[in-house]
């Protein structure tokens, strides 16, 4: 400190100007974390190969919608108003790769527009990264939306943009409010204009300095960073910042007053509050160090805490040490005293419970954070749009399409399906409806659009049990035919009998005689056997005797005019017989074709060869394939809430059914990946919970190590960490009463429970660090370990009491952010901040201290100072 203090000026002005140009060169961190986005999953999320497998094909991930509500039913004004903005949407950009006009044909108006014809819909689909969505959907605002028509522009990316303005407009209200909320308290801890100023310019400098180098380190290592990053920073920097500046300063006045000189107040300080301070910043390093061993980017992006952290330890040894020394007494000016001289009345009244009756001071405890413990169920919510209200357009947007075409419809899941071979065939597209039949069968289904139901509702006409109906109608019809035909020919017959044998006649009409009652025989077999090929064989053979009689009769003599029709009669039988026969023989052919397919067998459909090249088809293919018809898109929707606990549920269940559906079919080695908001929400489920339980362990056991070593003890450790535990939970527990139970939200957000156990591990260490570094010193002076807590506490309650309640305020600041996990993680840290630094710190852990005696440095021992 003494080499330091001989060389303050260079050091101090190096540090500013350090500072001060990388502040000026640094990139911006802000922009980063807008890029960076508020979600962000790991490439093999289910949802990113979704995503991943439509770019790579070309298709566009990226869908948004313009919500139209009307006063009155949809009217004719209406509709060509609507696809006039339809047009000049899709000459917008070259972005925009389609748009559905919502009156084009009475299909998509049937899908479009709301029943009661007063909501509307028109999708967009955006080639393009979220900036371009959102840079085409202001477009739409500013040019295409009539001043008079109630229209919103919705859809995934606008929200998520959305979140990420309403996270760094809560940014700079927290920044603002931080700084003042400091200044306050510091003017009143201290009774001094001047002390305020030093830990805001030390933290303030940390905050420039820290910030710049998180910036060149994402851009030069890819450093994990989100919309958390920043906020974290401010709060952490200037609450943690402060309570260590209070301490130096507290112990430096306290030497002062002892009667050093200014250089040996400032050494001394540094010994043994400088210690204290080493240990407890080292400690918050490691914690959020540990963090950047996380697999899931936005839990890393907190890593930059540690940073931060670094770089206040440097400033705090070597700026504030200079600022020490230049004002000297008059740091505290115009207060000769200073609150932190006082021993704490409160925490002196506690050691008496504390220390002198552990064990009912542990009971005390139990009481008040037991029932509060048992009341935790750990709900989470991944509705995004909880984080900024309802005041914005996209959130109004979706509200609306909840509303007029129910909740599942504003964001469905869609399941891609992508093979090497193509897929949009006559014998694969039946596999598809298969799908479609199992996820009817699933609780959160409603309905699904894919290419056996672009609509939504099933073609019935794909079924093999309607097509064997039609073909039943068929042969029906066939049989009612050769009767017809029987009865034709018997006619012909009799006038032909009855003019006698002249010319041959007679044997003609004999002739036609036996044919007429080989088409007998052949009706009746069609209709008791239902031998299509035997029947078309027999009505050929007909034909052809059929036809030779009629050439006979065409050059048979005599019969004039009335042979003449004879001839013309049997030619139309004949023909008759000629197209029924034909067709059977399609009958016969698709009953054959139906025979050999898989298809068929597997699914119960069957797609007639030429059916997809239809007209009306192809405009279905474009709509639900892609990749040449390699993938396949099916849309679910949902009965739920897309962004309800429910929705996760049902996703789950769908990646459960294809997973067994598939199975010895065509679709077993394909790719199967599920996009939308739900999908999403789903992984983050599945990450967040994994990467939360792996990261915590990480970050319990690096302290348990540190603080072991710092305090040469394995007990310390263990009911420290414990003590944090016991206050984090019971803190989220009173946090998800309030969100859950009495502000009526789904849960607690996902982020906050990992966010909220770090900040209050990390930060809610140091208190107990203040307390047990202070008794170690006071037992190393000679005191017995009972009247060297009583001691401890009274000198250190109110330094702690007061760093708790400004860290506290420094994350109180985060309530007026606007973005409910903010408020939701500041409301954890502030409850668990101010229950461990009144309740649980001076009654759990002096009573568990003085249960252990000197054996609380077990295996290490303690000695005292000679």
């Amino acid at each position: 400190m003494k080499t330091i203090l001989k060389w303050k000026w260079p050091i101090t002005i190096g540090l500013l100007a350090i500072t001060i140009l990388l502040f000026i060169i640094a990139p911006n961190l802000t922009k980063q974390a807008e890029e960076a986005g508020s979600i962000q999953l790991s490439g093999d999320a289910s949802s990113q190969q979704a995503a991943k497998m439509l770019a790579d094909a070309g298709e566009s991930d990226q869908t948004i919608s313009v919500v139209v509500e009307l006063d009155k039913a949809l009217r004719d004004v209406d509709r060509e108003q609507l696809g006039n903005m339809a047009k000049k949407i899709s000459a917008l950009s070259k972005t925009v790769t389609s748009v559905l006009n919502p009156v084009e044909s009475d299909e998509l108006e049937s899908q479009l527009v709301s029943e009661d014809k007063k909501t509307v819909l028109i999708p967009i689909t955006v080639d393009g990264p979220d900036e371009e969505v959102n840079d085409v959907a202001q477009e739409i605002r500013d040019s295409i939306i009539p001043s008079d028509m109630t229209a919103y522009v919705t859809g995934e990316a606008i929200i998520n943009n959305d979140v990420n303005k309403s996270a760094q407009e809560g940014l700079k209200r927290t920044e603002i409010i931080t700084v003042v909320l400091i200044f306050g308290l510091l003017l009143a801890v201290f009774r001094s204009i001047v002390t305020p100023f030093i830990p805001l310019v030390a933290v303030g400098l940390t905050y420039l300095l820290s910030q710049s180098l998180v910036a060149f380190f994402i851009d030069w290592f890819g450093f994990p960073v989100s919309n958390y990053t920043q906020i974290f920073l401010v709060a952490i920097l200037f609450g943690i910042g402060t309570d260590y500046c209070i301490l130096l300063l507290s112990r430096y006045k306290e030497e002062l007053s002892a009667g050093h000189s200014v250089e040996e107040a400032i050494v001394n300080t540094y010994k043994t509050a400088g210690r204290t301070l080493l240990i407890s910043g080292l400690a918050v390093f490691i914690g959020f160090f540990a963090i950047g061993f996380a697999d899931f980017p936005i839990f890393k992006s907190a890593v930059a805490v540690a940073v931060g952290i670094a770089v206040l330890l440097l400033v705090l040894f070597t700026i504030v040490p200079v600022f020490m020394l230049v004002l000297k007494e008059k740091l505290f000016w115009p207060s000769k005293k200073s609150a932190a001289h006082h021993d704490s009345g409160l925490w002196g009244w506690m050691s008496k419970l504390s220390v002198n009756r552990p064990v009912l001071s542990m009971l005390v405890v139990a009481i008040m954070t037991v029932p509060l413990l048992l009341t935790y169920d750990n709900s989470l919510s991944f509705n995004t749009v909880d984080e900024i209200g309802s005041n914005y357009e996209s959130v109004k947007g979706l509200r609306a399409i909840e509303n007029g075409f129910g909740k599942g419809d504003s964001l469905p899941v869609q399941v891609i399906i992508e093979s090497d071979e193509k897929l949009a065939n006559e014998e694969m597209i039946p596999y598809v409806e298969s799908l479609s039949q199992r996820f009817e069968q699933i609780e959160g289904f409603e309905k699904i659009r894919t290419v056996t139901r672009p609509t939504g509702e099933i073609i019935e006409d794909l079924y093999v049990d309607h097509q064997l109906g039609l073909m039943a109608d068929g042969l029906t019809e066939a049989r009612e035919g050769l009767t017809e035909i029987g009865a034709g020919l018997e006619q012909i017959q009799s006038g032909l009998a009855g003019a006698g044998n002249s010319g041959g006649l007679g044997e003609v009409a004999a002739g036609l005689g036996q044919l007429n009652d080989q088409l007998a025989l052949t009706t009746q077999g069609l209709q008791q056997t239902g031998n299509v090929q035997q029947t078309v064989g027999a009505l050929t053979a007909i034909s052809g005797q059929l036809g030779q009689i009629q050439q006979g009769l065409a050059g048979a003599s005599g019969g004039g005019k009335g042979l003449s029709k004879v001839t013309e009669g049997l030619a139309a039988s004949n023909k008759a017989l000629t197209q029924i026969a034909d067709g059977l023989t399609e009958v016969s052919d698709m009953m054959k074709a139906m025979s050999e397919s898989d298809s068929v067998r597997d699914t119960g459909l069957y797609i007639p060869a030429g059916t997809l090249e239809s007209e009306e088809f192809s405009q279905v293919l474009n709509r639900y394939t892609f990749a040449d018809g390699k993938g396949i898109k099916m849309e679910v929707v949902l009965s739920d809430d897309p962004y309800s606990p429910e929705a996760i549920k049902t996703v789950q269940r769908l990646k459960d059914a294809v997973a067994s559906e598939v199975k010895g079919t065509p679709f077993e080695d394909a790719s199967i990946a599920f996009g939308g908001i739900s999908s999403v929400n789903s992984d983050l489920a599945d990450i967040s919970s994994s990467d939360f339980s792996s990261t915590v362990m990480i970050m319990l056991i690096s302290l348990f190590v540190v603080l072991s070593i710092l305090f040469r003890s394995m007990i310390m450790p263990l009911f420290m960490i414990g003590s944090l535990l016991l206050t984090y939970f019971t803190s989220i527990a009173i946090a998800e009463l309030i969100f859950e139970n009495l502000l009526g939200y789904d849960g607690i957000s996902w982020a906050v429970p990992f966010f909220g156990f770090v900040m209050l591990i990390a930060l809610g260490v140091d208190y107990s660090i203040f307390l047990l570094d202070r008794f170690r010193e006071e037992v190393e002076s000679g005191l017995s370990v009972r009247e060297a807590m009583r001691v401890s506490m009274a000198k250190m309650g109110t330094v702690i009491i007061t760093a708790a309640i400004i860290l506290a305020g420094t994350f109180g600041a985060m309530m007026p952010s606007g973005v409910l996990s903010l408020m939701q993680i500041a409301s954890i840290v502030v409850i668990g901040l101010l229950l461990y630094g009144l309740i649980v710190l001076p009654l759990l852990i002096p009573a568990i201290t003085v249960s252990f005696d000197r054996g609380v440095w077990w295996p290490f021992g303690i000695k005292k100072k000679k």
